[in-house]
């Protein structure tokens, strides 16, 4: 194993995430999903140091949780099904080749597993970090589809958010989204994303936090 630890750029440099990125991008456009490319990888990265260093983690934590945000949706190359898993088996993987330690690689490989909906769970504090950062980041630049005649409802409710922030605070995380209600009605968020948000209050709960969701600057959770 390599003695200098691998970071967070290290992994953003690595060709071999650049590929795996670009095929799940592909793929994912190809099959009608939102963005699930550099941008958002970039940012659930950011968010999952930033929460972890506002939740006292150490530096260490933090950066293992900045490497699985930025490859957690890699298994998407494979196949949108069961993507946490593959994901999270490539992730582990390519982190011992590249002399990641057997302890730190399993500590991604976990949180990985565990950030979908309908089979995660806040298993640790980086699997929760990751829970959080995935699932607040819905905006209208994530939708691929150029053709708002065409839109599903995941389409809708994505371009009707002009904005959606997560802040960490009073040992809180606090997700405010403003929706463009002349688009998607405040009901169809809830009918995609309910389970997502109770995911959020259960990650939010792993780290000691309340989960509070505004929507147009009205508390609903």
């Amino acid at each position: 194993m390599s003695e200098m630890p691998i970071t967070g750029k290290d992994i953003q440099k690595s060709e071999e995430v650049k590929v795996l990125l670009m095929a799940s991008s592909l793929q994912m456009t190809s099959l009608g999903y939102t963005e699930h490319s550099f941008r958002h990888c970039r940012l659930v990265s950011n968010k999952c140091g930033e929460i972890l260093e506002k939740t006292g983690a150490d530096e260490h934590t933090i950066e293992l949780a900045r490497i699985a945000g930025y490859i957690h949706d890699i298994g998407n190359a494979v196949n949108r099904n069961n993507h946490a898993m593959s994901g999270a088996l490539l992730a582990y993987d390519m982190l011992i080749r590249k002399g990641m330690s057997y302890s730190d690689a399993a500590q991604i490989m976990m949180a990985i597993a565990n950030h979908d909906e309908g089979v995660g769970s806040p298993v640790s504090a980086i699997a929760a970090a990751l829970i959080l950062s995935d699932k607040a980041d819905v905006h209208r630049s994530r939708v691929t589809n150029k053709n708002p005649a065409t839109f599903d409802i995941h389409d809708r409710v994505n371009y009707s958010a002009t904005s959606s922030t997560l802040m960490i605070e009073d040992k809180k995380a606090k997700l405010e989204i403003e929706i463009d209600t002349s688009i998607c009605p405040v009901m169809d968020y809830f009918e995609i994303f309910l389970g997502r948000m109770k995911m959020c209050r259960n990650a939010a709960s792993f780290l000691e936090l309340t989960f509070e969701l505004f929507i147009n600057q009205t508390q609903l959770l």
